[in-house]
């Protein structure tokens, strides 16, 4: 007996095909979505860093306008 492949699709290999391209276009828009939430994620991250930037920046302008505090004395021991 000879294994001749027929000209007319099987049902088996038809429903094969379409879970293959099911699984395909799946994958492909797994993918998407995967680089729009890096996307998303790195440009949340950049906003972040420039607030934290700007808040340090106006925290260390605070501290060069405020006087230097004074050097704390110490206490002297008292002799028993």
């Amino acid at each position: 007996m000879s294994a001749k492949k027929s000209a007319e699709p099987t049902p088996e290999g038809i429903a094969r095909l379409t879970r293959q391209r099911l699984a395909a276009e799946e994958g492909a828009r797994a993918m998407a979505d995967a680089e729009r939430r890096s996307i998303e994620l790195r440009k949340n991250m950049a906003r972040l860093r420039e607030l934290r930037e700007a808040k340090e920046a106006a925290d260390a302008t605070v501290r060069a306008s405020q006087p230097a505090p004074a050097p704390k004395k110490r206490a002297r021991k008292l002799p028993r």
